[in-house]
């Protein structure tokens, strides 16, 4: 396509990065290929040398990968995107191709537990200092950047608590401190449909695709979106030589098809989402609801500012009476599928203290605001009056 810029958000979802195949497919065809014929050893080594656009393996590159990198790279008003085979395959890619030993990176400190972990246990491994905030906090983010700070790391929303981070003032608080400082943010909560972070200042996007983004439950895959040249490091050295977290085609294939209805179904996940959210918050059983769509968050202004079109499907919510009594909430439902990941067609429901952050301790959930009574509600497509009705029985059993 050629204009982006000046179409809707569906439309990029079905005609950006279309390929015209010498059959005239209209569906991208699945090129299920490990490698690439060359016409010559000159047309060969051209490719390897970047002098010559073309394909040599599908390590670094794939017409079918690549079209859906487009896609995405679209939405999120990005020069370049790389796919990866998992959220963490992207986030790992990303961060290894721009830090080395010695190296300094901030993050907050509620954050996906996998994601904490990678940064606060192996990359420490590696020599890379990690020290964890509150970005929202400009003191304490002016207090944590040093001279070798690389990378600003956030999500917002934040997982599974909920928490909003002021992106614009964040990355220009920034980038007026060191502008080759990356400011990088996990988006997979709000998805390029309500947020696009590198609109608001952010250097990089990373994404778990396995949610909303391909949003049937059936895949694993991972997005890094950035400018051309950070995109093209990711690939060629966090991908092909660091993690070889390589998308295969037939996933790609599947996250383009995903991604024509996902206008549609992120336009039912918030009104959904919203009407859930109220009904919690008028439950007195139910200590407190944490979605940036009502008032009563504290992060309410800044996610109607840099949100649109909605306040997404995540719903976390504090249950009366801590860990036991969360667990017999969560025990109770029949309709809400008890399992971790998110933004899939069924409504997921999980308890992140023992499961997505069972690898904070005790004290870390504590610092990070991750109370060991809250529950994490993925809301589905399902009829809202059914789920309405399934928490209520949840209610009813605490």
């Amino acid at each position: 396509m050629s204009q982006h810029d000046t179409c809707g958000f569906s439309t990029l979802a079905i005609h950006a990065g279309k390929i015209k195949d010498a059959f005239g497919a209209l569906t991208p065809p699945i090129y299920q290929t490990s490698t690439f014929e060359f016409e010559s050893c000159q047309h060969g080594g051209d490719i390897f040398a970047g002098k010559r656009a073309g394909y040599a393996y599908s390590r670094t590159a794939n017409p079918t990968v690549m079209a859906v990198e487009q896609k995405v790279a679209a939405m999120e008003g990005g020069e370049a995107a790389l796919a990866t085979s998992s959220g963490m395959g992207a986030i790992t890619s990303l961060i290894w191709s721009i830090v080395s030993t010695g190296d300094h990176i901030v993050a907050d400190k509620t954050l996906y537990g996998c994601t904490y972990e990678f940064l606060a246990h192996h990359l420490r491994r590696m020599g890379v200092n990690v020290d964890f905030i509150d970005t929202s906090d400009e003191n304490a983010l002016k207090s944590a950047l040093k001279p070798e700070t690389k990378i600003v790391y956030l999500e917002t929303p934040a997982n599974p608590n909920m928490k909003i981070t002021d992106l614009r003032k964040v990355s220009d608080f920034v980038h007026g401190h060191n502008s080759a400082i990356k400011v990088v943010c996990d988006n997979t909560f709000a998805t390029p449909y309500l947020q696009n972070p590198l609109r608001e200042g952010a250097d990089a996007v990373v994404h778990s695709a396995t949610k909303y983004i391909n949003g049937h439950g059936d895949l694993l895959a991972g997005f890094v979106i950035s400018d051309a040249e950070t995109v093209m490091k990711a690939r060629m050295v966090g991908v092909k030589d660091m993690t070889g977290s390589v998308l295969a085609a037939n996933e790609a294939f599947l996250i383009m098809r995903g991604l024509k209805t996902m206008e549609l179904r992120m336009e039912r996940h918030c009104a959904s989402a919203m009407k859930i959210a109220e009904f919690l918050e008028s439950c007195p059983k139910i200590e407190k609801v944490l979605y940036p769509g009502l008032k009563s968050h504290v992060g309410y202004e800044v996610a109607a500012r840099q949100m649109h079109h909605g306040f997404g499907g995540m719903v976390s919510f504090v249950v009366s009476g801590g860990k036991e009594q969360a667990a017999k909430f969560v025990d109770s439902l029949e309709l809400c599928t008890l399992a971790v990941s998110l933004g899939d067609a069924e409504t997921l429901i999980e308890h992140p203290a023992s499961m997505t952050h069972s690898t904070y301790s005790p004290e870390e959930l504590a610092d990070a605001g991750i109370p060991e009574g809250l529950v994490r509600l993925s809301v589905g497509l399902e009829n809202v009056e059914d789920i309405l009705a399934d928490l209520e029985k949840g209610i009813r059993a605490i």
